[in-house]
């Protein structure tokens, strides 16, 4: 097969300054090919396939593939194989709408909406999943494979420690669930910490915001988040002249998404922008 061919003819060295680990674990990388279920015809997209340890049995299901891969010799390797369509650049960089019509009218496909995958780049994987937050209106699904401590965060629960800014401004717009430990053993090299996969599906009706104005209120509560938030958000509800409703003698972890949504709703309903914004 050509996934063991293009292992056994490269001798690729991984390269720190990517954030190379490969998976090897074929038993593991067919637990994460069943809980992706990839269809025939589906527009999937996969980041950083590396040496194709997942992106043979992917494209095998699908007919065809859309890879990301930045590392250069790896993006050569790759275009040998028929079924592959292979962007060579950094994920951060890559215009994921544009991405997603031309995948979708390839297939002739009315829908301009992707499945995404990946062995994310472990120092870099927070700022995947805020870049593609930002297209998250073109994703059907994600499955992703990321330091499992990232993914505690990802979909943990108000009043827990791993609950905080990337807990709520994800699972605002996304309905998660952890559903496979990865352990080091499984890659070369192997990381120093537990990795697990994700599944994050776009929810069909999410509540209206502005999500600047969500990032900006969840930053500040969480900046100090032993404090009561009466000593960080409430300070700055205050210099927004803020009138209504929010209990501030509480810690940031202990409000959960829903009230977030509400007061960032409530500010902006009042006029209220983000700095940035």
């Amino acid at each position: 097969m050509w996934s063991f061919e293009i292992e056994n003819r490269m001798k690729h060295i991984a390269r720190k300054r990517f954030g190379q680990h490969f998976l090897t674990d074929r038993g593991i990388i067919e637990d994460i090919i069943q809980a992706i279920d990839p269809k025939p015809g589906d527009p999937m997209v996969e980041i950083g396939p590396g040496l194709a340890a997942m992106t043979q049995p992917l494209v095998e299901r699908l007919g065809h593939l859309t890879v990301i891969e930045l590392d250069r010799d790896l993006a050569k390797q790759l275009r040998s194989h028929p079924q592959l369509t292979v962007v060579e650049a950094d994920v951060l960089r890559v215009d994921f709408r544009a991405l997603a019509a031309d995948v979708c009218a390839a297939k002739n496909l009315g829908t301009l909406k992707l499945r995404v995958v990946g062995n994310l780049p472990y120092n870099i994987s927070t700022p995947i999943l805020f870049h593609l937050l930002d297209v998250v209106d073109v994703i059907e699904d994600q499955h992703f494979m990321l330091q499992k401590e990232v993914i505690d965060r990802m979909v943990a629960r108000p009043s827990t420690s791993d609950y905080g800014r990337l807990s709520v401004m994800l699972q605002w717009r996304y309905a998660m669930a952890n559903v496979l430990l990865v352990p080091p053993q499984s890659f070369d090299p192997p990381p120093r910490v537990n990795s697990a996969v994700v599944r994050m599906v776009p929810h069909a009706e999410p509540a209206l915001l502005e999500v600047k104005l969500l990032s900006e209120v969840v930053q500040v509560a969480f900046s100090q988040r032993r404090k009561l938030l009466r000593h960080t958000l409430g300070r700055w509800l205050e210099e927004h002249e803020f009138g209504g409703e929010f209990n501030i003698q509480r810690r940031a972890e202990e409000v959960p998404v829903a009230e977030y949504i509400a007061l960032v709703q409530t500010l902006s309903a009042n006029g209220v922008v983000a700095k940035s914004a």
